[in-house]
């Protein structure tokens, strides 16, 4: 789900690689990684942006009933009017435009594309001021290379599928910065309620673009099942807990991750066909990411920020 390190989170203590850690990291790898095919799977019968309602709106009225009954406030209206705009940005414009996308483009293509998301995180920084060094000026300018050669060798989709799969990091990690400066609810509860708003609008954009609801496969329920529990619930927990247990860099890690496994799951088990230039292509980009997100003093104190669909 929502993929960004706070503030807060970042003075998290270093950790050691506890099973508890492993497993977490091995959730969020492997999960995170295969939503991609997922949404491929969940849109074979299902409308794209009203499957993307019922996935968050379900996942988000979960978790906030269950944070409601530990106790936690009921946000203000001011934190559901911020956590509308990060919904809207991260889930109807991130996700929603990568969902979109899938219905003209592979998983596998949509993957190694999102996997840019932490190149336009530098970017954006400045516009809070944060400061762009060199070593980000050549990590964006090699993760742009990779987009290139993955547009001449396997971006075989339609013009307007290519600048959906490019516009949505740009919304997600554009969102991502601006939520650290919004006055958010605390927690889960944030997540909850971005959840939850950005269900609606996701809902309310299927009504406006006229989606059309037929009888849905037995593969596409169960692809919207897992992508609603253990993508929008299960993962996003595990990725909380590394987040509270372990540097920043190490719980971001899946951003260098989830591409991989999204690239072995649409090959293997989708049918899908990379080519040489392909895996290529995903090297370089995945140099890029990793020059833009090493870190620069301490290993705890930064790390990469990409869009999980």
């Amino acid at each position: 789900m929502l993929s960004r390190v706070s503030s807060a989170a970042a003075s998290a203590p270093a950790a050691r690689l506890t099973p508890a850690v492993l497993l977490a990291l091995g959730i969020v790898y492997v999960v995170w990684g295969s939503t991609y095919f997922g949404i491929k799977i969940a849109i074979g019968s299902l409308p794209p942006l009203g499957m993307l309602g019922i996935r968050f709106l379900v996942a988000g009225v979960i978790l906030f009933a269950f944070l409601r009954l530990r106790g936690a406030p009921m946000p203000t209206a001011r934190q559901w009017g911020a956590s509308a705009v990060v919904g809207l940005l991260l889930l109807g414009g991130g996700t929603g435009l990568v969902t979109l996308a899938e219905r003209d483009a592979s998983s596998s293509v949509a993957a190694m594309v999102i996997a840019v998301s932490p190149l336009f995180a530098a970017l954006f920084a400045r516009l809070w001021g944060e400061r762009t060094g060199g070593r980000e000026w050549l990590g964006i300018g090699v993760g742009l290379l990779g987009i290139a050669l993955l547009n001449v060798g396997e971006l075989q989709a339609t013009p307007l599928a290519a600048l959906l799969l490019i516009l949505a990091p740009l919304c997600w990690t554009f969102g991502s910065q601006w939520s650290r400066h919004l006055p958010l609810p605390p927690g889960l509860m944030g997540s909850a309620a971005e959840m939850v708003t950005g269900g609606v609008l996701l809902f309310g954009f299927s009504l406006l673009m006229g989606e059309q609801w037929g009888t849905p496969t037995s593969a596409s329920l169960w692809a919207l099942a897992y992508l609603t529990i253990f993508g929008s619930l299960v993962a996003y927990s595990a990725y909380m807990y590394l987040v509270a247990h372990t540097r920043p860099a190490l719980a971001t890690s899946y951003a260098y991750v989830n591409p991989v496994v999204a690239v072995l799951l649409g090959v293997g088990l989708g049918g899908e066909t990379l080519g040489a230039l392909g895996w290529v292509a995903l090297g370089v980009i995945l140099a890029g990411v990793m020059l833009v997100a090493w870190p620069k003093k301490m290993p705890s104190q930064t790390g990469p920020e990409a869009a999980a669909p």
